[in-house]
């Protein structure tokens, strides 16, 4: 048997219990980050224990739309559960992406359960260098 010491974990767990595991229509949130990596913008989901076809990757315009769901292990008649902290159900993010981001070439990687997009920054939202010229320079051009 297990013991739990920490009091706050069992007020998370009676709260998912009385809410419930995520469904399609009311998902669950999962946990993220978001950074700037160079000329990318990554960001990273924290998806433990599913599978990857069960996850959803859409993007509509600028909204992007990730859904997941964690399933129940298969288990046999001889298991008798002592301990379930691991929600299951549907999770889901949508984020609001800038438009300087190109969201046609979106990078999806999933590795030791976290899903990682890297998004490339828009060729237009790089910064660039403005050649300047002269009255000088007109003249020599048009001459």
């Amino acid at each position: 048997m297990l013991m739990r010491t920490d009091p706050f974990r069992e007020l998370d767990r009676l709260t998912q219990q009385l809410t419930g595991p995520g469904t399609w229509s009311k998902p669950s949130v999962m946990p993220m980050d978001a950074y700037r990596d160079g000329d990318a913008y990554v960001i990273a989901f924290d998806l433990p224990g599913v599978a990857v076809d069960a996850i959803d990757i859409d993007v509509e315009r600028n909204m992007l739309t990730v859904k997941a769901e964690r399933r129940p292990t298969a288990k046999s008649d001889q298991v008798q559960m002592e301990l379930s902290e691991r929600p299951l159900g549907v999770f889901s993010r949508q984020i609001m992406l800038a438009d300087t981001l190109d969201t046609e070439h979106i990078d999806a990687d999933y590795e030791a359960g976290v899903l990682t997009l890297r998004i490339p920054i828009a060729e237009r939202a790089k910064p660039r260098k403005i050649t300047i010229s002269g009255a000088n320079d007109r003249k020599q051009l048009s001459g």
